[in-house]
């Protein structure tokens, strides 16, 4: 048990341990990307040794069986802290789903000048860049910024997806909330494009 803004609570741990067991799989995953997120992100990166530490202290707190074992390891391994979001673990899985490799997640491209962009997915087997939006980057004032009209996110956006494209040669998809409904959802907008599973 932690204590949390003097509540008494189950372990970080624990706690995702007993939510992939009776949770959906969309929530399940999306769950244990935010803890994997919380554990190894920092200021420097993505810390794998510390993402693998919880992803065994999980492991090891789901029972051998009874209700939800099949479904909570698979939820366990397939988990990325890299997921910046609950849309981006759903595209993710369903991105498998639809039989795609598993895409690589914030991959880093090197922008003008010291800039860094990171795209949300490398989907290498079919050479093209992936990103989920969220309308909360273009609608929520609080994520736009103080003072920040849509305006110049969209236009910041349209920048650095023009240099991304430029720069690296690949094509990049966007997709929405509504999109990721359903993997066939997914798998439609996809092929809109004329992207397609290769196995």
């Amino acid at each position: 048990m932690t204590m949390r803004q003097g509540v008494l609570c189950t372990g970080l741990a624990r706690t995702v341990a007993d939510v992939l067991r009776s949770a959906s799989f969309e929530t399940g995953l999306s769950l244990a990307d935010a803890a994997l997120r919380r554990a190894a992100w920092s200021w420097n990166g993505y810390d794998v040794e510390a993402a693998e530490s919880l992803r065994r202290q999980v492991a090891q707190r789901l029972p051998s069986g009874g209700r939800g074992v099949r479904a909570a390891p698979r939820m366990l391994e397939l988990a990325d802290g890299r997921a910046a979001s609950p849309g981006e673990s759903v595209s993710r899985l369903y991105i498998g789903d639809l039989g795609f490799a598993t895409p690589r997640l914030q991959v880093p491209v090197a922008g003008p000048g010291s800039r860094l962009f990171h795209v949300d997915f490398a989907l290498d087997d079919v050479g093209v860049w992936g990103e989920y939006d969220g309308e909360g980057k273009y609608l929520d004032p609080a994520m736009r910024g103080e003072g920040v009209g849509v305006e110049r996110v969209v236009m910041e956006e349209k920048q650095r997806e023009d240099w991304i494209r430029g720069t690296t040669g690949r094509r990049l998809v966007r997709w929405g909330t509504a999109d990721i409904a359903t993997a066939a959802h997914l798998g439609a907008r996809l092929r809109a494009f004329g992207i397609h599973p290769q196995r």
